[in-house]
C-alpha cells in the first residue's frame, strides 16, 4: 500500500500542513520539528507527487505539447527532440492532439485552466491559432515549431522552406532539368508558398500542381499528367510521402527514375531511404526544431527571456537514386 502524506503526519504528530510545509520548504517550522518529519519521511518511504510539489511551489515542472495528430510521418522524430531535451531538464511532458476535433481542444483547455502544465510546444492544429494567441496574451508561455509560415506574435521555431526549394531547383538545373513538375502541398501554408517560390527564383515554371501531401494525391496528380500527354522531365514533390506516390505512377507508367523523370522530395523522413529507387529529398532538421523548441519554452521558465523573432534552422539537401 502506499505511503501517504497523511500516514506521515500521523507517525511524526504533526498536521498533514506541517508535513507539506517541510517537503515544499514553504512556511515556517521548527527545525526539530521539520528534523522529526523528514526522518519519518525516509523511515516509511514516503514519495511526494511531484505535480503536487510543483503546484505548492507554483510550477508543475511539466510542458505540454499540442500536435494535430501522432501519424504525420515526421513527428516522431519532433518529438523525440522534445521528450530529450524536456526529459534532460527533469521536467515531464504532457501531449495533447486534435484527433477529435472541438472536443480535444475542449480537453486540452481545460488541462490549461487547471494549470496542469507550464508551458506549451505547439505543433498547429488546424484553426487553433486565435485560441492559442489568447492563451498567450493571457500569459501562458508558448512556443510555435511553425511548419505553415504563420509567424505569430510568439516565439517560434522554422527551417529555411525557401532555400530548400531553391537547392532542389539548383540541382535539378544542374543536371539539365528543364521540364520541372512542382506538386505543391495546400498553397494556404506558407511553407509551401516559400518553396514554391525558393523553387521558382532558381527554374521557373509554370507547371504547377496543388497536392495534399498524401501518397494518393502525388500518385493521381502524375497519372493525370502522363494521360493528357504533358512533357517533364523532372518533379518536385513538396513532401516524401506524396514523392513516393509520384515514384509509384512513374514506375507503373514504365517511366525510368532518374533517366527519364528525376524525383526531389521534401523531409527526408526515414522511408526516403528505402523507396525504389532511393529518394532525393530536401531534409529538415525535425529531431533539432523540436530540440530548439523546448529549449526556447525551458529558459522562458527559468527566467531567461526568448529573444524576439524567430529561430530559424537550414534546411539540408540529401542526394540518393532518384536524382543523382
Amino acid at each position: 500500500m502506499r505511503v501517504t502524506i497523511a500516514d506521515v503526519a500521523r507517525e511524526a504528530g504533526v498536521s498533514k500542513t506541517t508535513v507539506s510545509r517541510v517537503i515544499n520548504t514553504k512556511g515556517e517550522v521548527d527545525r526539530t520539528t521539520a528534523a522529526r518529519v523528514r526522518e519519518v519521511i525516509a523511515q516509511l518511504g514516503y514519495v511526494p507527487s511531484s505535480g503536487a510539489v510543483g503546484l505548492a511551489r507554483g510550477s508543475s515542472r511539466t510542458v505540454g505539447m499540442l500536435v494535430p495528430s501522432l501519424t504525420w510521418p515526421w513527428m516522431g522524430e519532433l518529438l523525440q527532440g522534445v521528450v530529450d531535451t524536456v526529459e534532460a531538464a527533469d521536467y515531464g511532458l504532457l501531449l495533447f492532439t486534435c484527433n477529435r476535433g472541438a472536443e480535444s481542444v475542449q480537453r486540452f483547455t481545460s488541462q490549461v485552466s487547471a494549470r496542469a502544465f507550464d508551458g506549451l510546444v505547439v505543433v498547429e492544429p488546424e484553426n487553433t491559432l486565435g485560441h492559442l494567441t489568447e492563451l498567450h496574451r493571457d500569459g501562458l508561455p508558448i512556443v510555435l515549431i511553425d511548419d505553415r509560415g504563420h509567424h505569430p506574435e510568439f516565439p517560434s521555431v522554422v527551417t529555411t522552406n525557401h532555400e530548400g526549394g531553391a537547392s532542389a531547383a539548383r540541382h535539378l538545373h544542374a543536371a539539365g532539368r528543364t521540364r520541372p513538375l512542382v506538386l505543391t502541398g495546400p498553397q494556404h501554408f506558407g511553407c509551401v508558398r516559400d518553396r514554391l517560390n525558393g523553387f521558382r527564383s532558381v527554374l521557373p515554371t509554370d507547371l504547377v500542381v496543388e497536392g495534399d501531401f498524401t501518397e494518393r494525391g502525388g500518385r493521381l496528380a502524375v497519372e493525370e499528367l502522363l494521360a493528357r500527354d504533358v512533357n517533364f522531365d523532372s518533379v518536385f514533390a513538396h513532401n516524401d510521402i506524396s514523392a513516393a506516390g509520384v515514384l509509384r505512377a512513374l514506375r507503373a507508367a514504365g517511366r525510368r527514375v532518374p533517366d527519364d523523370i528525376a524525383v526531389v522530395g521534401f523531409d527526408d523522413i526515414p522511408m526516403a531511404e528505402h523507396t525504389e529507387p532511393p529518394l532525393t529529398t530536401v531534409r529538415q532538421p525535425t529531431r533539432r526544431m523540436g530540440e530548439t523548441a523546448a529549449r526556447m519554452l525551458l529558459s522562458h521558465l527559468g527566467g531567461t527571456p526568448v529573444p524576439d523573432g524567430l529561430a530559424v534552422l537550414p534546411t539540408e539537401l540529401v542526394v540518393r537514386h532518384s536524382a543523382p
